[in-house]
């Protein structure tokens, strides 16, 4: 799949952006984004360069954000359906309280699918641009971004899952 993504207009088309993807901003070229690291549920750190090779969609969000709690179950059901080893959702916490609160807010809201992922300190939204929660970005599997959506979303709606596999449709034809 390596170098397979292209943005908008080049050799991959134009994605289909409709609903609540119409905020996704594509990015006019890929770029390569810094290699975050964020906790994982054992306490060791992981980047985002364990993840090259699959098409991320990656999350930042906290478990104080009312819109992050709202679509938090649609990435979960996204993970579900598309998760695979060429695509993965990654919801980044950016919560002080640590892994405990996440494991928390799994718990309650039934989330089974997405894996627990904190960094207290939210560096790794800062150093990609979050300055709002939540913030979704797409990352093709070279590590750069394909583009951005602010706010909440229907992750697991018509539009989304379109856009999804747009890309994942992307690579497979090159």
């Amino acid at each position: 799949m390596a170098g397979s993504i292209f943005p908008a207009g080049a050799d991959g088309g134009t994605p289909p952006l409709s609903g609540d993807m119409a905020n996704f901003n594509v990015s006019a070229e890929l770029k390569p984004v810094p290699d975050i690291a964020f906790e994982a549920l054992d306490g060791t750190t992981l980047s985002l360069r364990a993840f090259r090779g699959k098409l991320l969609l990656v999350n930042f969000w906290a478990t104080w954000c009312g819109p992050c709690r709202q679509e938090m179950p649609e990435l979960d059901a996204l993970q579900a359906e598309f998760g695979s080893d060429r695509f993965e959702v990654l919801a980044i916490g950016q919560d002080i309280g640590g892994m405990e609160k996440v494991t928390g807010f799994f718990a309650d809201y039934g989330i089974r699918h997405l894996r627990p992922l904190n960094d207290r300190r939210s560096a790794s939204g800062r150093s990609l641009g979050v300055f709002g929660l939540p913030t979704t970005l797409l990352i093709d599997d070279e590590g750069r971004e394909i583009g951005r959506l602010v706010g909440p979303a229907a992750w697991h709606g018509p539009a989304a899952k379109a856009l999804i596999r747009h890309y994942l449709d992307a690579a497979v034809k090159t």
